[in-house]
């Protein structure tokens, strides 16, 4: 083999021929650009929350505790080790308007002291400093709130508001609060004040349910990871949480992780379709060169040097459509920075980022590479005389093994790519899995749509019907776009088909089973004496609905069988923050054991646990394994004696941790109640309980969902817009496709005219044929799409599946409008050439 000489030919036979590769660049440009895209942008993103760690912190590093605040000793060491110190506390309540009107909203309440800030500063509107907005005005201490807690309770700067039985009056809205994003995920508008503010307001007794933070500036040398080792050997088992500037928002910074990450996947499905858009680019300009490569065999060239000469020009081509899809991936986000930079919720730092770059040009070479091995393999191994013979009548060639074992090694490696660098190896793994088996099935379906319009068209049905024994004919025919159409087309119908359904799914959740499975309100923090008159008033206000009440107190889990529980379970989320836990003598109505045994109802010896049953499987308990749950800052360890189902999905009271009630006695703490109500009642028993008890919470369930909601409405339209990326793919592949037919369909457009046809019938018969495939694909689109969200909905999100039939019949029309569209823009030639000229011309 003579390299030199390969690559000379290569050059000679490539020039004129780049036109050939429109649809080759652009679906390597469009696929590699996308995931250019999201990974420039998701690094960007990365790259702002570190800039801005400590402002999004409110310090270098953060302590918090859950429903205690430090003790002294632990506020002592946090002071030792920092040049400033703020403590936080931050909880939920009920905020209500104290002029006797009605109004009133779930509220996130936070209480600073006169440190705070730390970081940043606090803009507020009007503009004033943030001690003259906390002391407020005509005796009443001071309340910045959110803007939109303004509407939603019809007040303005200056109007008295109450949060528990403090009345409090509204000095300025919050026009930036610097650690907004550090708070985690919220019911209600942001209320800032001082934590002495609050000390009337009966908000933070004992037991009731609160987080407080210690944010610390620190000296600058300090070495994070030995402080944090040493806070949490001092303070073992404690409780204790640390957070430094260098992940300042574990959440937000995991959730913009997996998104992206998840977007990259869906990528990585447009990059499929453009895979095949790839082969079917190559395999046409391969046939065109069928004379040259004949011509080249016969002279004595060898299988292996064909392939080079070829390969090269690929290779060549490729890294021209990748290096073009670098440029559109990295110049979209720098172009639209300004504009992103001031919508994303999240601070964004944009930039030339190599790393993304780096992992969309692999992931598009090894696509190219894929996809073009078999039509380059047939190219080599075909004989100089079936190649001649391939001029009048295309052959079929089956690559030998070698080949078939380079294609899925390089399909096994795409995947253990994806894998690696997405971060998210089982997702990864069952994208992979999932295109390859639509793939197979849009194969399977395309080439039984051929048989079966062969059959038809031969049939009796199709006799006194030209125009359909036409289009069934051609699409049944060797040269038939059923293939390309159906495999490029469907797939990018079955990742919409996919997003639609399962989006479909969640809402029928939230809006229609529901209402029927919830209770109207959970309350929070009702104190041990409110709970008579409280069950009271609900039992009359509820419309004879059922109340569940049970005591409720937070704790963290933090060992198994006396190690740390990390080390035991991993990431779990029973592990990560804190979780409910309860207690009770005798096992809750409905209560299901599917293993061990309840204590006895006097129950007096050592503590005793019954955990959540599909739970404590992930987790890999036994039946005698101890757990240790860090309460209130004390550590109570119990025996495991009893697993049970709980299904979280029914949105009632649900505890992973029930102990005997001895094990709390004396903890203080308060319950929680679930109220179930008809929509008419739940405005009245929502104002009359929240006013009867200010210190207690009450949080909607609908108005909860409803934020769920806007959230998967979010995350549904951000994916839609991945999936968009491989429509266009698919597009590009059918116009490419269609293109590649038209020579044919000019030919069979002259036979057609020489026979009597008219150009009106003719352009009916493409059309129909165009529509046919492309109704067919949406159709093998929606099942699949189908079979997909029903596994997601069945094994990821643990719910039922409905299909939805309106988005489905959507997607087989838009299939059917899409094909019809891309045929016809390249019938204007068939129709216009001269039968005469074409027929001379095939002598």
């Amino acid at each position: 083999m003579r390299p030199g000489l390969a690559w000379r030919l290569a050059r000679r036979d490539l020039r004129g021929a780049i036109g050939s590769f429109r649809v080759f660049l652009l679906c390597l440009t469009l696929g590699v650009a996308a995931i250019a895209a999201v990974g420039t942008v998701r690094t960007a993103i990365s790259e702002g929350l570190s800039r801005e760690a400590s402002r999004i912190l409110g310090g270098d590093a953060e302590i918090r505790f859950t429903y205690r605040f430090a003790t002294d000793a632990e506020r002592a060491f946090i002071e030792a080790q920092s040049v400033r110190l703020s403590e936080i506390v931050d909880f939920r309540s009920m905020i209500r308007r104290d002029d006797g009107t009605e109004g009133r909203s779930l509220v996130q309440v936070k209480g600073v002291d006169d440190a705070y800030p730390l970081v940043g500063a606090v803009t507020l509107d009007p503009p004033m400093p943030l001690a003259d907005a906390f002391a407020g005005s005509d005796g009443l201490p001071g309340l910045l709130a959110a803007p939109e807690l303004f509407d939603r309770l019809g007040v303005d700067v200056g109007a008295q508001v109450a949060l528990g039985t403090q009345s409090f009056v509204l000095m300025a809205r919050i026009a930036e609060e610097p650690d907004s994003m550090g708070g985690g995920f919220g019911f209600g508008p942001r209320v800032i004040t001082t934590r002495a503010n609050l000390a009337d307001s009966g908000l933070l007794a004992p037991g009731t349910l609160f987080d407080s933070a210690y944010r610390m500036v620190l000296p600058p040398q300090t070495d994070l990871d030995a402080l944090r080792d040493t806070a949490e050997s001092r303070f073992p088992d404690t409780g204790l949480r640390w957070t430094d500037r260098r992940n300042g928002t574990p959440g937000l910074s995991r959730f913009v992780d997996r998104m992206g990450a998840f977007l990259v996947l869906v990528g990585l499905a447009g990059l499929a379709v453009g895979g095949i858009g790839v082969a079917a680019a190559v395999r046409t300009y391969l046939d065109t060169r069928i004379e040259t490569i004949a011509t080249l065999k016969t002279l004595g060239a060898t299988g292996s040097m064909i392939f080079l000469i070829y390969g090269m020009q690929i290779g060549l081509l490729a890294v021209i459509g990748v290096g073009l899809g670098l440029i559109l991936g990295y110049g979209l986000p720098a172009l639209l920075a300004p504009f992103l930079a001031d919508r994303l919720p999240v601070p964004a730092l944009f930039g030339l980022y190599p790393v993304p770059l780096a992992e969309a040009a692999l992931y598009g070479l090894l696509a190219a590479a894929l996809f073009s091995v078999w039509p380059l393999a047939r190219a080599r191994d075909t004989r100089a005389a079936a190649l001649f013979r391939d001029l009048v009548a295309p052959g079929r060639v089956w690559p030998r093994w070698p080949v078939l074992a380079t294609v899925a090694a390089l399909a096994v490696g795409f995947v253990a790519v994806a894998a690696l660098l997405s971060g998210l190896p089982r997702l990864a793994f069952w994208t992979g899995l999932g295109i390859a088996l639509v793939l197979l099935i849009l194969l399977v379906a395309a080439l039984g749509l051929r048989r079966l319009a062969a059959r038809l068209a031969r049939g009796r049905a199709a006799r006194g019907a030209p125009l359909w024994r036409q289009g069934l004919a051609a699409l049944g025919g060797a040269g038939s776009e059923a293939v390309p159409v159906i495999l490029s087309l469907g797939l990018g119908l079955t990742v919409l088909s996919t997003i639609v359904q399962i989006d479909r799914n969640f809402r029928q959740i939230i809006d229609g089973q529901l209402p029927e499975i919830a209770p109207a309100f959970f309350f929070l923090d009702i104190q041990p004496d409110q709970m008579p008159e409280f069950l009271d008033r609900a039992t009359a206000l509820n419309g004879g609905d059922r109340i569940e009440t049970a005591p409720m107190l937070r704790g963290v889990i933090t060992r198994i069988n006396d190690r740390p529980a990390a080390e035991v379970a991993g990431e779990h989320w029973v592990l990560r923050g804190d979780r409910g836990i309860t207690y009770a003598a005798t096992p809750p109505t409905g209560t299901e054991i599917t293993a061990g045994a309840w204590w006895d109802a006097d129950h007096d010896g050592p503590p005793q646990m019954s955990f959540a049953a599909e739970e404590a499987e992930e987790l890999g308990l036994s039946l005698g394994d101890r757990i240790t749950v860090n309460v209130l800052g004390r550590d109570l360890t119990a025996e495991v004696t009893s697993f049970r189902t709980v299904d979280f999905g029914d949105m009632g009271i649900n505890f992973v941790m029930i102990v005997d009630p001895k094990a709390l006695a004396g903890a203080p703490h308060t319950a929680i109640a679930t109220v179930y109500a008809d929509a008419e009642a739940e405005a009245p028993l929502l104002r009359d309980l929240t006013g009867r008890f200010p210190n207690v919470t009450g949080i909607g369930v609908r108005a909860a969902m409803d934020r769920v909601g806007d959230a998967l409405a979010a995350l549904a339209a951000g994916t839609s817009w991945g999936a968009s990326v491989t429509l266009l793919t698919g597009f590009v592949v059918l116009i490419g496709a269609a293109a590649a037919g038209e020579r044919r369909r000019t030919y069979e457009a002259a036979i057609l005219k020489t026979l009597g046809a008219q150009r009106r019938q003719i352009l009916a018969g493409l059309a129909l044929r165009s529509a046919l495939l492309g109704a067919a694909a949406g159709l093998v689109a929606v099942l699949a799409g189908s079979i997909a969200a029903w596994a997601v909905m069945t094994f990821v999100m643990d719910g039922d599946f409905v299909p939805a039939l309106g988005p489905a019949g959507l997607v087989i029309l838009g299939g059917a409008l899409a094909n019809l569209a891309a045929g016809l823009g390249f019938a204007w030639r068939p129709l216009s050439a001269r039968p005469a000229r074409i027929l001379r011309a095939r002598d």
